[in-house]
């Protein structure tokens, strides 16, 4: 009984310290995540120099097309068109001289994801920009676009674009009549949902032999695990099937294909680097824009994905200290969850070694 006893006292011992422990970690793992700049979310066009300066003229139209599917499947679960991919998108066509309309499948006010966490300077200001919710709020409906009056056609992602794009015959027409006039098809995310199914006078597929990105299997199914029940396909294996070679990248990392007027993007973080490709591909320049702490934060992971911890550390240091560039650490903290999530401790490790690392870069930086 004796013996009994005390075996099940080191027990409750043994797991009150394990509580502790994880209790302790999180504390600390919360700790490094710098808290929420409220000040962004009163963001204006006047206040981003890349928008209010050097103004360029107008150069013609771009379409930009949302999802009007606010459910997925036949689930409870919330969808909409990503607000950080239309907004980003938005004001780089804005500020290299392209008035922007926005559509989508059934026309008026679409649904929209916010996530808080992935919120910059630009997306706020877009929630602010009286013309930019006027639109969002008023979309034509696909039905009533006339290709012609445009430049280019820009699909934001959302996975509400993986049910009501591939069928719809409209946004098919759009994208067959600008593409055959070699005008420019961008599309990110699961934007490029509208792609498949598109059907070109020669009887081909447009997907078949071209290289292109978009939201990967990986990607999809280790947020999703039921991804294949929910949706109608996995998009990375549907645009294979029509003929695509698919250029996958690291997850959640920018990925953009470039294949002449066909642009795509493998995730939201692809947005900034696709909108200026189509740019240039329109046959201009893009107009010189800072980097941002998002995309600073995504060159440090590339980094470390390519040439180790060491390597990272040093462009983190370099970036904070030497350079004064703005980093967010929250994106590295963000993939250390998802390399704990597939079962990849070192890296998890490493990770949050990074950020631990770059917060103390930050406070260095405040005492210079």
């Amino acid at each position: 009984m004796f013996k009994k006893y005390k075996v099940l006292k080191w027990a409750g011992v043994s797991v009150l310290g394990l509580v502790i422990i994880l209790i302790s970690f999180g504390l600390w793992f919360k700790s490094l995540i710098p808290p929420k700049n409220t000040q962004l979310e009163t963001s204006l066009v006047t206040d981003l120099p890349y928008l209010s300066e050097n103004i360029i003229p107008t150069r013609g139209k771009i379409l930009a097309v949302v999802t009007s599917t606010s459910k997925m499947g036949n689930t409870e679960k919330r969808t909409g068109y990503e607000l950080s991919e239309l907004a980003r998108a938005y004001y780089v066509f804005r500020a290299n001289g392209f008035e922007v309309d926005i559509a989508s499948p059934l026309g008026g006010k679409p649904p929209v994801i916010i996530d808080d966490e992935d919120m910059g300077a630009f997306d706020y200001a877009f929630l602010n920009d009286t013309l930019a919710q006027y639109k969002t709020s008023n979309t034509v409906p696909v039905k009533d676009i006339i290709p012609q009056d445009y430049v280019a056609v820009f699909f934001a992602g959302g996975k509400g674009a993986m049910f009501d794009f591939p069928d719809n015959k409209d946004i098919q027409h759009i994208i067959k009549k600008l593409y055959q006039s070699n005008k420019v098809v961008g599309a990110v995310c699961h934007g490029p949902a509208a792609l498949v199914n598109v059907m070109l006078d020669d009887g081909n597929y447009l997907l078949e032999n071209k290289m292109v990105s978009g939201f990967t299997n990986k990607e999809e199914l280790l947020l999703i695990p039921e991804a294949k029940e929910i949706f109608p396909f996995l998009l990375q294996d549907k645009m294979i099937a029509q003929g695509a070679k698919f250029n996958e990248g690291s997850m959640y990392l920018e990925k953009m294909s470039h294949d002449e007027n066909l642009i795509t993007g493998q995730n939201p973080w692809s947005t900034w680097v696709l909108a200026e490709a189509m740019v240039k591909q329109m046959g201009y320049v893009p107009k010189h824009r800072e980097i941002t702490d998002e995309e600073n934060a995504e060159k440090v992971l590339s980094v470390y994905k390519a040439k180790g911890k060491k390597k990272a550390k040093e462009v983190i240091s370099q970036l904070i200290l030497k350079e004064n560039k703005p980093f967010k650490r929250i994106l590295i903290a963000k993939h250390g969850i998802v390399a704990a999530m597939k079962g990849e401790i070192g890296n998890f490790i490493d990770m949050i070694g990074l950020v631990s690392f770059a917060k103390h870069c930050e406070a260095e930086k405040m005492k210079i």
